[in-house]
């Protein structure tokens, strides 16, 4: 290679060196550049990102009208099968429940779409023993509904979703005079499923602020050709699962049904065992009764023939469990145009006048006697009314229950003085007595024995059986007094000295084992009435020792009894008890009264003074029992 070839290649060199320094960029235009190639690659970013949303927004429009596709397919295969299930009833077996809540001042209704009744009611003003609500429905096993046969099936109105009333909202309160409807109504449909408002079952509440009770109508409307031709009733089905409101369940006002005949009797099924009642005749009323308190259904006309029954489950699945009722009745109907059933529903206390004030005899679901009719007098007019009046003072009933025992003794006083007359009358006779046993000591003597006293108790003006008349006269008043005590709501969780509750036992002691006939809790009560009422048992038979010598097996029959009611009242309302622990108390005040007040010595002299008076003439009474005595003899 010569010189110039060299140079030549040296310049080249240099011209591109110097080229490519002078052609490459500054700081500032690389950065410019830096920034446009950012820009461009957010801005194909963004264009990936929103086509990749559009792309998957397609994708899920196109799920979707697959899976609405295949939803309506299902639908329409599913109203199919409701439509050959139900027939005109069909688009009336798709829904959600839902729950609508009617509160007054008194109660709190639960009514279901589902079925269009009653799932729970609550009682505001009362409390469960353990401070729980009182909830008189379980809204699990509650049942309401009609029953008929619609084109060859059997149509139960809860198995439908009802409609409700357009103006009602899902909580509504009413209070004091006002009142509020609400209606839900089971509309048929068409062959196509087009709904058929002029065809309906509709239930229409009528609630007021202020009771316990409420109507209830069922109305019928353009159901001919719907509901079967040849019927003329229709079957309304109620049951409920009855729950356990208190500690004890008490075995002489347990729960049950009582159901009233139209214009007849109260009736009820019975408290301990299972039963039911084939019902031929009309009703007035049925009602699920528990203890302190009812569910009732009233009819204003009647209910024609139907069933009532009350049971136990062997699996409740329930610790609250208590009982389960139905009661199956029909309901007449006219196809030909509209039919209204007006009814009633009573959610409240058995509480003896507000039942009362409804002059439906439901009172006659608390029982104070009714079996006979003294002890419901005296319960119904003595009482109960006095019983109010003193707890309207506002005093704790343990106070109440002592005014109203010493209020009774009071009354009671003359009879208990003439009892005591009468068995210081046979104090004084008994040294004559024993003087006539001495002289007729043989078995074969025992009539002329007994001629011998009756003629001295003729002169002495004595009657041994005036001391039983005034006992027979109180009975009545004790066993008022055993049937008022259990029955009574006012007494219901109210506590007095260690009592937490009258209306339960009171439990000083919990045993760690169970006494037959006894139990596994130590009530004081029961003790105090117990012991009073053998201390009494003792003082009673030293005043009649005359008697009781007469009668050896009564005096150990009135030592026993007392223990028997040990038992029986050691699982029994306290307030009972405490009344008959009262009434010994007050019992033996007045027998040291009248032990000071009777001078068995005047008493005596006046004895003496009857024998020297001229002999009475035999009453024919006294001579068929001479009579009867010599054929005897014979």
């Amino acid at each position: 290679m010569n010189k110039n070839s060299i140079i030549g290649f040296i310049l080249i060199a240099g011209i591109m060196i110097g080229y490519t320094y002078w052609m490459s960029p500054s700081e500032d235009e690389i950065a410019r550049q830096q920034f446009v190639a950012d820009s461009i690659a957010r801005v194909n970013q963004q264009k990936a990102a929103e086509l990749a949303k559009v792309t998957k927004e397609l994708e899920e429009a196109q799920q979707v009208e697959e899976s609405v596709s295949l939803v309506t397919e299902t639908q329409s295969e599913n109203f199919d099968e409701l439509k050959n299930k139900y027939d005109l009833f069909a688009n009336s077996a798709i829904g959600d429940e839902q729950l609508y809540v009617i509160e007054n001042d008194l109660i709190k209704l639960e009514i279901s779409n589902k079925g269009g009744g009653i799932k729970t009611v609550e009682l505001k003003d009362y409390q469960t023993f353990d401070s729980l609500p009182v909830i008189l429905l379980n809204p699990e096993t509650s049942k309401f509904g009609l029953s008929f046969f619609s084109n060859n099936r059997i149509i139960n109105t809860e198995d439908f979703y009802f409609t409700p009333s357009e103006n009602i909202s899902s909580h509504t309160t009413v209070s004091g005079s006002n009142s509020i409807s609400f209606s839900m109504r089971l509309y048929t449909g068409t062959e196509e499923g087009i709904v058929n408002t002029n065809s309906y079952i509709e239930y229409l509440y009528t609630v007021s602020g202020d009771n316990y009770m409420f109507d209830f109508t069922i109305n019928i409307v353009g159901m001919d050709g719907v509901i079967s031709s040849n019927s003329s009733f229709v079957d309304l089905n109620w049951a409920a699962d009855v729950r356990q409101q208190e500690k004890t369940i008490d075995q002489f006002n347990g729960s049950t049904i009582y159901y009233k005949y139209y214009q007849d009797e109260v009736d009820y099924l019975s408290e301990t065992d299972d039963d039911e009642e084939q019902i031929s005749t009309k009703l007035k009323w049925v009602s699920f009764k528990q203890r302190f308190f009812s569910s009732s259904l009233i009819a204003k006309t009647s209910f024609e023939s139907g069933k009532i029954k009350v049971f136990e489950k062997e699996n409740p699945g329930s610790d609250r469990y208590l009982k389960s009722m139905e009661a199956d009745f029909e309901l007449p109907i006219n196809l030909k145009g509209s039919t209204s059933i007006p009814l009633s529903f009573y959610f409240g206390p058995n509480k003896f006048y507000t039942l009362k004030a409804y002059d439906l005899d439901l009172e006659r679901q608390i029982p104070i006697g009714w079996g006979f009719f003294l002890l419901a007098w005296i319960n119904e007019f003595i009482v109960i009314p006095t019983f109010d009046w003193l707890g309207g003072y506002g005093w704790n009933y343990g106070i109440v229950i002592l005014v109203l025992t010493l209020m009774l003794k009071t009354l009671l006083f003359p009879i208990a003085y003439k009892t005591y007359y009468s068995s210081a009358k046979m104090r004084v006779l008994k040294p004559e007595i024993d003087e006539l046993s001495k002289k007729f000591p043989k078995k074969e003597d025992a009539m002329k024995k007994q001629q011998a006293v009756m003629s001295l108790y003729k002169k002495a003006g004595a009657n041994p059986a005036a001391g039983c008349v005034p006992m027979l006269l109180q009975m009545p008043i004790l066993f008022a007094m055993f049937r008022f005590f259990p029955a009574s709501i006012e007494l219901r969780q109210q506590p007095f000295l260690w009592a937490h509750d009258l209306s339960s036992y009171d439990s000083i002691a919990t045993l760690p084992f169970n006494i037959p006939y006894y139990g596994d809790h130590v009530s004081l009560f029961t003790l105090l009435m117990t012991v009073s009422t053998i201390l009494y048992t003792y003082m009673n038979n030293q005043m009649m020792s005359g008697q009781t010598q007469q009668m050896p097996g009564m005096k150990t029959m009135m030592y026993i009894m007392p223990v028997m009611f040990l038992g029986i009242f050691n699982g029994y309302a306290s307030g009972l008890s405490y009344y008959y622990f009262l009434a010994n108390v007050i019992t033996f005040g007045q027998m040291f009264v009248f032990r000071y007040a009777i001078n068995e010595d005047k008493l005596r002299a006046k004895i003496e003074l009857n024998k020297k008076k001229p002999a009475k003439k035999k009453s024919a009474f006294q001579k068929r029992l001479e009579e009867a005595a010599k054929q005897k003899r014979k």
